[in-house]
């Protein structure tokens, strides 16, 4: 997981009591919108939804994000897997979040500063962090907060 540590456990079929979760391999500005609606589908998979509901997040507002890029190195890997929550867009406490930038889909460690800027981290050292300045906040959408990292243990 991103936050905290607890498992999760995953189905590749579905079955009574899981959420269906689809799994987007989306990069920079796929697609027409926004949001996901429209984004081709790479496939599913079944979380109980007493664990997803456990971890505060509603069975039908999540959706499989595979990771591209290196920029959030050692928190997230290229090719890892992270369930966003669609629901949970607040940014008052900082954290990880999908999110367009000038219509660029992006993973960034997100912290909200005084006056209404927003600094995008990348927790890889090699990438500088980004100010988003109040007057450029038009060109930012918050779509959801990474709750659960799916990945490879090296």
């Amino acid at each position: 997981m991103i936050n905290g540590s607890a498992d999760v456990a995953v189905a590749g079929t579905p079955g009574p009591g899981l959420a269906e979760v689809k799994l987007y391999d989306v990069e920079g500005a796929a697609g027409a919108g926004r949001d996901l609606e429209g984004e081709r589908i790479e496939g599913h998979i079944y979380f109980p939804e007493a664990q997803l509901q456990a971890l505060g997040i509603q069975p039908t507002q999540v959706a499989g994000i595979k990771v591209r890029g290196d920029s959030m190195e050692s928190t997230l890997a290229d090719g890892d897997w992270v369930l966003v929550d669609l629901a949970n867009r607040d940014i008052r406490q900082e954290g990880v979040f999908l999110l367009t930038v000038s219509g660029e889909r992006r993973i960034k460690r997100v912290q909200r500063l005084a006056g209404g800027a927003l600094y995008l981290i990348s927790d890889n050292e090699h990438y500088q962090p980004e100010m988003i300045k109040p007057e450029q906040m038009r060109e930012v959408e918050i779509l959801g907060r990474c709750e659960v990292r799916i990945g490879r243990i090296s």
